[in-house]
């Protein structure tokens, strides 16, 4: 039988190397990424020189300016952060394809029948370390049998990670190294040097416990390792207990009865006899393509060669998982290190280049190439399944033929909204819908041409509707149900003519609607003898005064 394998892969300073990547000069200095804890800001992710200058995480973002006045801060972005973590997790699929994600900076890998791939677990561990000092990031590993034993060693193997708590009978032993400790720190804050830590190493550190010794591995760490709650491991430090092997010597019912279960789950999980499965989420598929040119561009002609190199492989990629691509987005790499990005919206999702590429013409117009332009990037950053879309009939097959024979180009609709989408914005190509309701403004909707199928048979009313409909407007005449002979509206007096109706509407009951709080409406159609053929309605009045008003034309 092959024992299970588990390696734990943890960034320690996720948060911060993922702003040096980005900006190299933030790793000459002492950095920070800073997120609110409350009414205060703390430090969540340091850099080595910020760690070496004596900050740690958590602290409070005023003290740590006052031990380093040089230091600089960004504020945490989860939403970024999880998307680089995302990012890794795919970059981890090369080791093993059993992946999952520890928010909000590890990794967790099944390398159960994978190591000797790679020569063996010592040597997939270094091409881990490689990888990751390749990509500026500092790592710690651990290798065990179980998923806790492999992150208690990740985070704690080799004396690293939380120091235990103490409790008070160490007070008296530590009184002349606190006094020490305090004499020194009234030194830095009077205006002397800061104190300085060592400075973790750039490369990672491995521990790995030999199949079936996860035991031996865990018993010198401290219990922390074992992923308690940090009331728990308090309450076990003032008992002495600081230690794995500390824990484990101890009766398990004493343990379960003064702590709870929960503690001996979890040190059942770390050494094996509680399984504690890996549950991979597959990343999301992401279809991306880039080309890099040897000298800079600038030219529309030029950019669009580069596009008819980008837009198959895109389109290829696509066709290959059943997608079909519904907004795009183009990126322009300056030279001055400066980028334009731009948005395509299709009215429908296409893998097709030939729909695709006109689309992505009426933007390139708008493109300032700057200084030039050395490298262009295309992402499918919202794309649907083609799959799923519904095979036409006999009838719509027919409907269609007779289209092309009348000279209808097919999806020529879809290509307009497309084109003017690009130009107006998806949002404001818009289609009219028809709606359940009884309520003579709300008989219809108003939707996005490019998230919406066309109606092709509205429904059959029994009641005729004016063509033109506005807000009620009121109408000067006695507040009586019966409309006399003469009123007026618009600052015109209008005489009638004849009259149909009425058509009582009330309102809905289920909804408070500021519009008909004055009760129930006994609709009119008035023919006067100007011609106008208007809309009127008498309010029988609710929480508003009753009245008469006019809401729309029938010409």
């Amino acid at each position: 039988m092959i024992n299970r394998r588990v390696l734990s892969i943890w960034f320690p300073r996720l948060a911060a190397e993922r702003h040096i990547r980005h900006d190299p000069n933030l790793g000459t200095v002492p950095f920070a990424v800073v997120r609110d804890s409350g009414q205060a800001q703390v430090l969540a992710s340091l850099s080595p020189l910020a760690q070496a200058a004596g900050l740690y995480a958590g602290q409070p973002l005023r003290d740590a300016h006052a031990m380093s006045a040089d230091l600089l801060t960004r504020v945490s972005t989860p939403h970024a952060e999880a998307a680089f973590l995302g990012v890794l997790h795919r970059w981890a699929g090369k080791f093993s394809p059993w992946v999952a994600r520890e928010e909000p900076d590890a990794l967790v890998i099944d390398l159960t029948g994978c190591a000797h791939l790679f020569g063996g677990e010592e040597q997939l561990a270094q091409q881990v370390e490689q990888d990751c000092t390749d990509l500026g990031l500092t790592v710690q590993l651990g290798i065990a049998d179980t998923l806790g034993g492999a992150w208690a060693l990740a985070r704690f193997g080799g004396g690293q990670g939380r120091a235990h708590h103490r409790n008070g009978d160490a007070i008296d032993q530590e009184a002349r190294a606190t006094r020490s400790r305090a004499g020194k720190r009234r030194h830095w804050e009077r205006g002397g040097a800061a104190p300085t830590r060592a400075t973790a190493p750039a490369r990672g550190h491995t521990r790995i416990a030999a199949p079936g010794e996860t035991y031996k591995a865990l018993a010198p760490l401290p219990i922390a390792a074992l992923r308690l709650e940090d009331h728990t491991m308090a309450q076990l430090s003032r008992l002495g207990l600081r230690r794995v092997s500390d824990l484990v010597e101890q009766p398990r019912a004493g343990l379960a009865r003064r702590f709870g279960r929960g503690l001996v789950a979890r040190m059942d999980q770390a050494l094996g006899a509680l399984p504690e499965p890996v549950s991979p989420a597959p990343p999301p598929d992401r279809f991306a393509t880039r080309l890099s040119l040897p000298d800079p561009i600038g030219l529309e002609d030029d950019v669009m060669a580069a596009i008819d190199r980008m837009l198959p492989r895109l389109c290829a990629a696509l066709n290959k998982k059943g997608r079909g691509a519904r907004t795009l987005r183009f990126e322009a790499y300056r030279a001055d290190d400066t980028m334009q990005w731009m948005n395509v919206t299709l009215a429908r999702p296409s893998d097709d280049p030939d729909h695709i590429r006109p689309l992505l013409g009426l933007k390139v117009a708008d493109l300032d190439a700057g200084y030039g332009i050395d490298m262009l990037r295309l992402e499918a950053v919202v794309h649907e399944p083609l799959h799923l879309r519904t095979v036409p009939g006999h009838l719509e097959a027919t409907e269609a033929g007779r289209a092309r024979r009348a000279g209808a180009v097919p999806g020529s609709l879809d290509r307009l909204i497309g084109r003017l989408g690009t130009r107006l914005g998806t949002d404001a190509i818009t289609r009219i819908q028809p709606a359940d309701s009884h309520i003579p403004e709300k008989t219809s909707l108003a939707v996005a041409a490019a998230w919406s199928d066309p109606v092709r048979h509205w429904p059959q009313r029994d009641k005729l509707r004016p063509l033109l409909m506005w807000p009620p407007e009121p109408v000067m005449v006695a507040d009586v149900p019966r409309l006399p002979a003469t009123f007026r509206w618009r600052g015109r007096d209008h005489h009638v003519h004849s009259t149909r109706g009425p058509e009582r509407i009330a309102p809905e009951w289920w909804l408070d609607d500021p519009a008909w709080r004055s009760g129930q409406r006994d609709y009119w159609e008035v023919v006067t003898k100007q011609g106008h053929r208007l809309w009127l309605f008498y309010a029988h009045g609710g929480v508003k005064s009753s009245g008469w008003f006019c809401q729309g034309s029938f010409a």
